[in-house]
């Protein structure tokens, strides 16, 4: 059985996440998608809260769960027994941003990255970019599931 992990921050899950995680479950047999914790970033959503967002956002997918990676994410995968981890790419930035990570995850672990081109029509959408419009008041339905988008625009009003 292959197993894959796709990591991230998912803070929040983005349409654009969910489009790599259903295209990494077409080439595994499961996929665990990663929340991480990083003490240096700020997050909008807790560890818990990004769990359960992702939960409800992938149910129905097949062969997906969700967990927290704490520590290092070579660890977390030479513990599951994955065989790659799978990481989305919106274009040439992404990779110059990714490509060490991988090779240094790679040299820790000896488990491959994957890199999946993501869908053009969801090239715009980042966390961050969501994030912002939320906080603004703009449209973001278009840009998540409807639980993550009710769940950001109660986190902007307080």
């Amino acid at each position: 059985m292959s197993l894959a992990v796709c990591p991230g921050s998912f803070d929040p899950l983005t349409l654009g996440h969910i489009d790599i995680v259903r295209r990494a479950r077409g080439m595994f047999d499961e996929v665990i998608v990663g929340v991480a914790q990083n003490a240096k970033k700020n997050y909008v959503f807790s560890d818990d809260e990004r769990v359960a967002l992702a939960n409800e956002a992938l149910r129905g997918i097949d062969g997906v769960r969700v967990e927290i990676i704490s520590g290092l994410l070579a660890d977390f995968v030479t513990k599951r027994g994955a065989v790659a981890i799978v990481k989305g790419l919106r274009g040439p930035a992404d990779y110059d941003d990714e490509q060490a990570m991988s090779l240094l995850n790679r040299h820790l672990s000896g488990v491959e990255t994957v890199f999946i081109m993501g869908d053009p029509s969801l090239n715009h959408v980042a966390s961050s970019f969501v994030k912002e419009i939320a906080m603004y008041g703009g449209k973001i339905e278009d840009l998540v599931t409807p639980n993550v988008a009710q769940a950001l625009k109660e986190k902007v009003k307080s």
